[in-house]
């Protein structure tokens, strides 16, 4: 009897598309959806005092806030929403001096967008927070250039800070809905980061010797950037930190030589006895508790690296059970020049130039199809030409899928319940689903797709709703045609621009621990440095690589560059225990793998490189 072949599974699906498919996941964030319904206040009150147009712009700050609003500390929550709202409200201002200077002209104000678009767009190649500034400040000059409101440019700018400044008022004061501990509730996030780091340690050490070692020590390095970026937000007051926050600063410390233990045991490649994480987990626990961690066992002191997690279990036991530790130095932010800099980097030009010719380009088209209300197509523009937000195909494909489904809820739901009340609970709902949409670009695109045509409707303008779906596919098809347009020059730039830094940041790190192994301070730092800039060219890597095969192919061969970056940097923490547990020096084996290492890094990425001592 014949029997049909088929295939025992199926083909891979290709990069740009699977990125599509993929959504982050994790539980609701219920105090987020609370922040959210709630940030509807401002808008309701405009239109119980009968000037619904008012509460548009503060409407507005609210929801480009509540897309950046994140799990993390109150504190570095201020700037992460407080500088992007000072930029939209700057950009609100902007962009309706200039429309009330140019006119309805077809050539000035597409030009000043597009030089806005490229001084935005060259900042936002900088980091998260001025990718954010970049976004608000065209998002909200577009739309104070072509949405038709009554209030003067200066009170639209005021409004829309109140809007964004209410929500920053809700993340401070609103306690999270379940509190683990004791302790002020306004340092919930700080502790809960802190005590991820103490669970990201057991679960590396847990994995030793494993198959997912590798995973966990990422993991592990990203709980610590979390815990630095909840632990270094702007002071909120002018005393001193309270003993709550100097212990939490001591633990987190006192977590830093914790890791370099537990990376150190990982890269040996041997399992470790299961009791050996009862430690790092009592840590965690008593961190979110703020109580005492008791007694602890401590690991057989059989080698240097053993020896280093058993000096670390000591130290943090003390930090413990102080009643409060003294204030650490975290990580210092970047220069003026420095971001400077980077914003006048290949990258910054790269990105700079392709969001000034995506607002040109829907700036004309969209004033070629509209006299008035023309604003959708631009302002959708700037939304899908950041990188932040995925693959390039990933964000447009999920933009035209987001924004046709929203579209259809929000005709189903102005024909069922017409009335201004009902277009405010509208807001406030998408409000609520935000925090949760923000997980896939596609649901984000369907909500804010309902929100801004309810803001639209009461605004006084015409229901479009399949008109603003048509400007957004015209809007997907420019930055598409836009983000694979040949420019002078490699492309490539952004993965290249990290992968320098990465391999910088490793050479530094390496220096100072063949040259200085007893400050150990100092090579705390220059570790986190090193494992956060390879978890930043490593994210750049995953983006390029998940670009369509035209894009994709100028990046290839970089995640092998990454790799062996990241041998090298875990390899150098485990030489950094070693001489700091060991009176003889570094172990002729770990001299060979550094200088090794070193070699194939050379060769797949030259750069000037330390020099490893013989053994």
């Amino acid at each position: 009897m014949f029997t049909p072949a088929f295939p025992s599974t199926l083909p891979p699906l290709p990069p740009w598309l699977a990125h599509v498919l993929r959504a982050q996941r994790g539980p609701v964030p219920w105090n987020a959806v609370l922040r959210g319904s709630l940030a509807v206040a401002p808008l309701l009150a405009a239109v119980l005092a009968d000037r619904p147009t008012a509460g548009i712009p503060a409407a507005l700050g609210a929801m480009l806030a509540g897309i950046n609003d994140r799990p993390g500390s109150r504190r570095a929550a201020v700037s992460r929403l407080g500088i992007p709202a000072l930029a939209g409200s700057a950009g609100l201002l902007l962009g309706t001096v200039a429309a009330s200077g140019a006119g309805p002209s077809m050539v000035v104000l597409p030009l000043l967008l597009g030089v806005l678009g490229l001084i935005a767009g060259a900042v936002s190649a900088t980091g998260p927070v001025a990718s954010a500034c970049g976004t608000q400040l065209l998002v909200a000059a577009v739309i104070g250039a072509g949405m038709p409101l009554p209030e003067p440019g200066p009170q639209r700018a005021l409004l829309f800070l109140a809007g964004a400044g209410w929500l920053i008022l809700l993340r401070l004061v609103l306690p999270s809905p379940v509190r683990p501990g004791g302790g002020p509730y306004r340092l919930d996030g700080e502790r809960e980061a802190v005590a991820a780091v103490y669970g990201a340690v057991a679960g590396l050490l847990g994995a030793a010797g494993g198959p997912e070692a590798l995973a966990r020590r990422a993991a592990l390095s990203a709980a610590l950037d979390h815990a630095q970026d909840a632990l270094t937000g702007p002071r909120l007051r002018r005393r001193a930190s309270s003993a709550a926050e100097r212990r939490l600063h001591a633990q987190y410390a006192a977590a830093l030589p914790l890791a370099e233990a537990a990376t150190a045991l990982a890269w040996a490649g041997v399992s470790l006895p299961a009791g050996i994480v009862d430690g790092p987990r009592r840590l965690a626990d008593a961190v979110r508790s703020g109580g005492s961690c008791g007694s602890l066992s401590a690991p057989a002191r059989t080698d240097a690296a053993l020896r280093a997690l058993d000096d670390a279990i000591l130290r943090a036991a003390t930090a413990f059970d102080c009643p409060a530790g003294a204030p650490v130095r975290t990580r210092k932010g970047r220069s003026h020049l420095s971001a400077l800099s980077g914003a006048w980097s290949a990258a910054g030009r790269e990105y700079g130039v392709r969001v000034a010719l995506c607002c040109v380009a829907s700036t004309v088209v969209a004033q070629a199809l509209h006299h008035e209300h023309w604003y959708w197509l631009p302002a959708t523009t700037v939304f899908l030409v950041k990188p932040d937000l995925g693959p390039l195909a990933s964000r447009v494909l999920c933009r035209a899928v987001g924004t046709v489904a929203g579209g259809a809820v929000f005709g189903v739901l102005a024909l069922l319940l017409p009335g201004l009340f009902t277009l405010v609970a509208v807001v406030a709902l998408c409000g609520a689903l935000l925090p949760v949409a923000t997980r896939h670009f596609a649901a984000q695109t369907a909500v804010v797709t309902v929100l801004v045509l309810a803001l639209v409707l009461l605004g006084g303008e015409p229901p479009a709703a399949w008109g603003r779906i048509v400007e957004s596919l015209l809007a997907c098809a420019t930055v598409l045609l836009v983000g694979h347009l040949p420019l002078p020059g490699s492309r490539g730039h952004r993965v290249r621009a990290a992968l320098d830094s990465a391999v910088g940041a490793a050479h530094r790190y390496l220096r100072h621990v063949l040259g200085a192994p007893e400050d150990h301070h100092g090579r705390d730092t220059l570790r986190r440095d090193a494992y956060r800039s390879l978890a930043a060219a490593r994210t750049a890597i995953d983006l390029s690589a998940a670009e369509l095969p035209a894009v994709a192919r100028h990046t290839a061969g970089s995640g092998d560059v990454a790799s062996a970056l990241e041998q090298l940097i875990d390899t150098t923490t485990a030489c950094a225990v070693q001489l700091g547990h060991r009176a003889d020096g570094l172990p002729a084996s770990h001299a060979e793998q550094l200088a090794a290492q070193l070699s194939a890094l050379d060769r797949a990425w030259p750069a000037p490189r330390p020099v490893v001592p013989a053994a």
